[in-house]
């Protein structure tokens, strides 16, 4: 683990809560997350900004199916500390080639008006992007982002300020063998048999689902003030919305698989399913409206890609799907030079959040433990033992992901213990 990984700099940007940091800012534009955003305690943006400074549509010409193709042209390109709005599509309906979305979303009762004309028009581009070889995985992503300015060895702080749902309804899906119940998932064992759900979808079903057996749609709206997933008659829950995927561009040559000996891709490009420490399917609910995000920089510009949203999910996932709705979001995005991240992490008003991501799920828990140490001990000025101490005391540490392939731990840093903080 790198003793550089939380530079002065970087110490600056989470815990200086309004004081003045310079991160090289002047001439290519460059600001602290702090500076960015106007706002003291964590580098957040308002919650309801009056407008942005770009905004990146999800046209076919900005959506990409299932990878992050490196050196791909600009969907925008913005300066640092400049935000964006970024509209997205859930893959659900509009990733089948053979079945129109209209005959899709009908099967639950969807209205034609109802159905997103810029997912029908991605829809129509599948067959080429087949012929083309540019199908890497399931997910629909926008992007790339452009931020002049950001170069390999930097770090990308990404602000969210707002997301909204743009249709009022999104989908989950169940198997008997999916999510955690895969046969390919690690905790499986010879023996085990699926849940008491029907594997075979009955031949004629309009479309070729099963509408709350195997696919659930749910709708939402709002209740006594508050957005929430109709789930049934009589239960209702608040919705909770966050992009399943942000992600940079990811080192030239690298490849992260389903596998850890998965050998890389015949396209030559990162599939979405898996997250890495470029970011990506990370299946964090609390990277939601208030959190930042850092991510390392490994191509020019950094080229964030931002897609799989999600209305409602509960840590782990394991269905292997949340409420997959597509939503439109608003973010700051900043440059901070020179400061090296290692992994992805985060932080909120109230907690940083370390990340542990690999293959095997106790193995990204260690990681996440080594990483909230090596926090601790770089910004609190904890000894290696306090800071252990600490981890296993004070540090909550969620499953966030755990069907993805790569599996996501992460460990929430409380900030209202330490002195200064403390309300």
């Amino acid at each position: 683990m790198s003793a550089n990984h939380w530079s002065l700099a970087s110490r600056r940007s989470v815990l200086t809560a309004g004081l003045a940091a310079t991160f090289a800012a002047g001439a290519a534009g460059v600001a602290s997350p702090a500076q960015a955003s106007g706002k003291k305690g964590g580098g957040h943006g308002n919650p309801k900004p009056p407008k942005w400074n770009h905004h990146l549509k999800s046209t076919p010409d900005n959506l990409h199916w299932g990878g992050f193709p490196i050196g791909w042209k600009p969907g925008v390109t913005m300066r640092s500390g400049q935000t964006i709005r970024v509209d997205t599509l859930s893959h659900q309906g509009f990733t089948s080639p053979s079945i129109h979305p209209n005959d899709y979303f009908g099967a639950f009762g969807v209205r034609s008006r109802d159905i997103l004309t810029d997912g029908v028009k991605f829809w129509e581009t599948l067959p080429e992007r087949q012929a083309t070889n540019r199908q890497y995985g399931g997910h629909v992503l926008t992007g790339p982002i452009y931020v002049q300015g950001a170069e390999p060895g930097d770090t990308i702080a990404i602000d969210i300020i707002d997301i909204d749902t743009r249709v009022p309804y999104g989908f989950n899906n169940t198997a008997p063998t999916g999510g955690v119940m895969a046969t390919f998932y690690p905790g499986w064992r010879e023996g085990d048999v699926g849940l008491d759900i029907p594997a075979e979808i009955p031949p004629g079903m309009p479309a070729g689902v099963w509408p709350d057996v195997r696919t659930h749609l749910y709708r939402t709206g709002m209740h006594r003030g508050e957005e929430v997933v109709f789930f049934a008659d009589d239960i209702i829950i608040p919705t909770h919305k966050f992009m399943g995927i942000i992600a940079v561009a990811s080192p030239t040559g690298e490849f992260i698989g389903n596998t850890e000996n998965a050998p890389p891709p015949a396209t030559g490009v990162q599939n979405s399913t898996p997250p890495g420490k470029f970011g990506g399917n990370m299946d964090v609910r609390d990277l939601n409206v208030g959190t930042t995000l850092y991510l390392p920089v490994f191509q020019p510009g950094a080229q964030i890609f931002i897609g799989d949203p999600h209305s409602c999910q509960g840590d782990g996932e394991v269905s292997g799907t949340a409420v997959e709705h597509s939503l439109s979001g608003t973010f700051r995005i900043s440059v901070i030079k020179r400061v090296e991240t290692e992994l992805p992490w985060a932080e909120t008003d109230d907690h940083w959040m370390m990340m542990g991501i690999h293959w095997d799920l106790d193995r990204a828990m260690r990681i996440a433990v080594e990483k909230t140490v090596d926090f601790l001990v770089t910004t609190q000025g904890l000894t290696v033992p306090k800071a252990y101490s600490f981890a296993s005391i004070a540090v909550n540490y969620h499953a966030a992901e755990v069907v993805d392939r790569t599996q996501v731990v992460t460990g929430y840093v409380p900030k209202a213990v330490f002195k200064g903080r403390r309300r």
